[in-house]
């Protein structure tokens, strides 16, 4: 299959990668500023020096020369005390357009965030602007809307993904519906359902869904195919993960831990996490499988899952301590799962130095990844999933958002590891962007250059809930 072309937002050659070169120069500035203030003071004195006075009288005319050259380097337009200034208004200006730069993201983020909750909250107007836009459109292009109606009749599932925009409105606007909901019921639903975005909402939902605690169950390792091969690239951790996603169900969730020792005896550990198979309504008792809709939602709500905690449990178990370097691969869920990990990385939540994350259509814009861990995240434009945060990934320097135009004809195809995302893979590997570049620098100790070698062996456990 024929790599679609990519189109790379984020990480070290990103928009957010320059605001923060700007802040670098304007302390840089400040520094320099200080210096030269610095020296224009030590040099001061000298202008009032007692023997630089007393030799005015056996060479006048020098000594004056000697002064006005001084306070020309001191005060004259090009002077120290000048340049100081210039130097640190530089610096504020820089300080204040990164400022204004990062504060307008903020609010046209949370802008967006109050339009869709009012057009949640406020149904009953939005449907009727939502049939006036309707029927004002079929008046003046009935064609058009015939085409569009007979579109959806006749494929749904790729009309929508055609239109995965339309994900990403309505999960804006739930948040809003629940909130009214929660009005006419007078706060009876509250406890559960509303909230002021996505994730409030989520982890206000994900109260429904106990979350027990966490089994992990050892299972026989991989010892063949792209579980144990040395991963070169994107390419490579995807094959191992999609394996992964294959051998998983709905009733069994499994994980591999995967233990790269390079030719110097180094060691990292690179974790494959499947996504969702398990889509049980939260009903009953504490559900076994951690695939499954609950952790969804807790995750999306921000919440350190039981299923995060088995992934701890299995790294443990496969011999990781808290200084090894780990890197976390998954997919829909799993990078969902990955991405909030990464985010509690060095807590008790997650005891470990998560220092790359490869999600493969995840929701992951609204997690709070440090700047310490390295975010390779790929959206397939067609694949309405990763559109459920209803929000886009930040521009962050660490977190490259890798976008690309694979239209497969269903949401399962556009979803898929091996039918969309590793194409995508390969386009990545040979790209020379630098934010790129800058993602496989940066988890080299993970990837095997070229003419390197490594030995993997795959750590296979099944994790669950009680």
């Amino acid at each position: 299959m024929t790599a679609p072309g990519i189109s790379v937002r984020g990480g070290a050659g990103g928009i957010e990668a320059d605001l923060a070169d700007l802040v670098t120069l304007a302390r840089g500035s400040t520094g320099l500023a200080e210096e030269l203030a610095s020296a224009s003071a030590r040099c001061r004195p000298v202008l009032a020096d007692p023997d630089l006075l007393a030799s005015a009288l056996l060479d006048p005319a020098g000594v004056a020369r000697f002064e006005a050259a001084l306070l020309e380097a001191l005060d004259g337009p090009d002077g120290l005390t000048v340049l100081a200034a210039r130097f640190a208004a530089r610096a504020v200006v820089l300080q204040g357009a990164a400022a204004a730069y990062e504060a307008a993201d903020r609010a046209l983020a949370e802008l967006a965030d109050a339009l869709e909750w009012a057009a949640g909250f406020l149904w009953p107007v939005a449907a009727g602007a939502l049939v006036l836009g309707g029927a004002g459109r079929v008046a003046t292009n009935p064609f058009g809307v015939a085409a569009d109606i007979a579109a959806v009749l006749d494929d749904p599932e790729r009309w929508l993904t055609e239109h995965p925009g339309l994900v990403d409105d309505v999960m804006g606007a739930l948040p809003g519906l629940g909130s009214s909901m929660s009005l006419l019921t007078v706060g009876l639903t509250g406890p559960w359902l509303g909230g002021a975005d996505v994730r409030v909402a989520a982890r206000r939902l994900g109260r429904l869904w106990p979350d027990g605690s966490p089994v992990v169950t050892p299972l026989p390792g991989d010892d063949s195919g792209p579980a144990v091969v040395a991963p070169r690239g994107v390419d490579d951790l995807l094959g191992a993960l999609e394996v992964r996603a294959l051998r998983s169900g709905p009733e069994h969730d499994t994980i591999a831990v995967r233990v790269v020792t390079s030719a110097n005896g180094s060691t990292a550990y690179v974790v494959d996490i499947p996504g969702t198979a398990d889509w049980k309504a939260p009903l009953g008792p504490v559900n076994p499988q951690t695939h499954d809709l609950g952790t969804n939602v807790r995750v999306l709500g921000g919440d350190a899952t039981t299923r995060q905690q088995a992934i701890a449990e299995a790294l443990r178990r496969a011999g990781a301590g808290p200084a090894d370097p780990v890197m976390l691969v998954g997919h829909s869920q799993g990078g969902m799962v990955a991405v909030q990990a990464a985010a509690d990385a060095g807590t008790p939540d997650f005891d470990f130095d998560v220092r790359s994350v490869v999600t493969t259509g995840s929701p992951i814009a609204r997690a709070e990844v440090p700047s310490s861990v390295q975010v390779l995240a790929l959206e397939n434009a067609h694949d309405v999933v990763p559109q459920l945060d209803s929000r886009d990934n930040d521009d962050s320097p660490n977190v490259t958002t890798v976008t690309f135009d694979g239209q497969y004809g269903s949401i399962a195809d556009n979803h898929g590891i091996g039918t969309a995302y590793r194409p995508a893979a390969r386009a990545i590997d040979a790209s020379d962007d630098p934010s790129l570049v800058a993602f496989r620098a940066g988890a080299a100790p993970f990837l095997v250059g070229p003419g390197d070698e490594a030995t993997v062996v795959a750590h296979v456990y099944e994790i669950g809930r009680r």
